[in-house]
């Protein structure tokens, strides 16, 4: 399966395109989005055009994943993602996916991210046939965490890496929470177009 665009409630999932780019530069370099990701400090444009081709390419790993822009009323809000797994530690490639999400700052507190990933765990379990989804974050990062709470995901492992650089916090570890498909349907009543 292709990528394909999706739609929640207010959001509109385009799959990523060269067309989103100056979208990509204006969220990474943003301080306060950058705050907990890489060295914690914005990205260059020529960084963010690197990372682009990357970004671009996490749709031809696996059928159906992959990066979408989101658009509120025709305004970008940020992006969201579906890729496999890309450390050993994180388990099986086939019938899992990492869920992530970053927001520009405008756009935080209005159930947004939550609802944006919630449609990307409703994407993964009931057209991809996905077993789990999980998502990672720095174990300070309090906002990210209540996100993937709110839709369900658990706390399932706190770990620690080695970082060149090591951002504030980082003595406390990175956390990783998780949902499974059958827990997602658990929770759904049996109504899959109703999680969480």
């Amino acid at each position: 399966m292709a990528q394909t665009t999706l739609r929640s409630g207010r959001i509109l999932l385009v799959p990523l395109a060269d067309e989103h780019l100056e979208h990509e530069v204006e969220l990474d370099a943003d301080p306060e989005v950058m705050r907990y990701l890489g060295d914690g400090r914005p990205r260059t444009r020529e960084k963010v055009e690197l990372l682009h081709r990357h970004r671009l390419a996490v749709a031809d790993h696996v059928p159906g994943l992959g990066f979408w822009a989101g658009f509120v009323e025709g305004t970008f809000v940020g992006w969201w993602i579906l890729e496999p797994p890309q450390r050993p530690d994180q388990g099986p490639l086939e019938g899992q996916a990492e869920l992530g999400y970053r927001l520009l700052p405008r756009h935080w507190r209005q159930g947004l991210a939550s609802e944006g990933a919630r449609e990307l765990l409703r994407h993964g379990f009931e057209d991809l046939g996905l077993n789990r989804v999980f998502a990672e974050t720095m174990a300070v990062n309090t906002a990210s965490r209540a996100t993937m709470a709110t839709i369900g995901m658990e706390h399932v492992r706190t770990f620690f890496m080695e970082w060149e650089d090591p951002l504030p916090g980082s003595d406390l570890g990175e956390v990783e929470y998780a949902i499974t498909r059958q827990q997602w349907l658990t929770r759904a009543g049996g109504h899959a177009g109703l999680a969480c």
